[in-house]
């Protein structure tokens, strides 16, 4: 049975069926590995945060409260990092494309991590001047590398708030998305 042509195409722009089935098997195979991915990632994030909650029962044992509660924060920031993943898997199955904001906040909290157990770890190098010498670099590098994703992330948000050349109802949605910013209503 032949099929008629959509208006405004012809029967040479649709692809061969073997074609359309490849990509949906494609797809449907893409899928399940981030359905796998995401399920993988959300067992990950609740062993971490039931680590980080008996790791804080340690307190008063071997280590100080100090060292505890460093090693939960620790623990928890890892948990901060595996949940913006899950996020990241989320957005790249719903949106169907790979969207850069998620894995800018994953380079964020890892840098602030490896920042705040530099920081502790650098107080004990404080006779040993080439140790704490690396360790403050080492910070001021972590430091300039949140600062550079940080600005990333706002051009980033800044380029999808921009209208698309041509489209006046994008224009009109960013000024009324600009005006309930600032708290007036149109």
């Amino acid at each position: 049975m032949a099929r008629k042509p959509v208006e405004g195409t012809s029967p040479d722009d649709e692809p061969p069926r073997y074609v359309r089935v490849g990509n949906a098997l494609l797809a449907v195979a893409e899928d399940v590995i981030y359905v796998g991915i995401a399920v993988l990632l959300a067992v990950a994030a609740g062993i971490l945060l039931v680590s980080a909650a008996a790791g804080l029962t340690d307190i008063g044992g071997d280590q100080s409260a100090s060292e505890v509660v460093l090693a939960s924060l620790d623990t928890l920031l890892l948990v901060f990092i595996v949940v913006e993943l899950l996020f990241a898997v989320r957005v790249i199955v719903g949106k169907r494309e790979v969207v850069a904001e998620p894995f800018l906040i994953v380079g964020i909290i890892a840098s602030i991590k490896e920042i705040i157990v530099l920081s502790v770890e650098a107080a004990d190098y404080v006779g040993d001047d080439d140790k704490f010498f690396h360790a403050i670099i080492e910070v001021g590098v972590l430091g300039l590398v949140v600062l550079v994703l940080a600005v990333a992330a706002i051009m980033l948000r800044a380029k999808e708030q921009k209208p698309a050349e041509g489209d006046d109802h994008a224009g009109a949605s960013a000024r009324r998305d600009e005006d309930a910013l600032k708290g007036r209503s149109r």
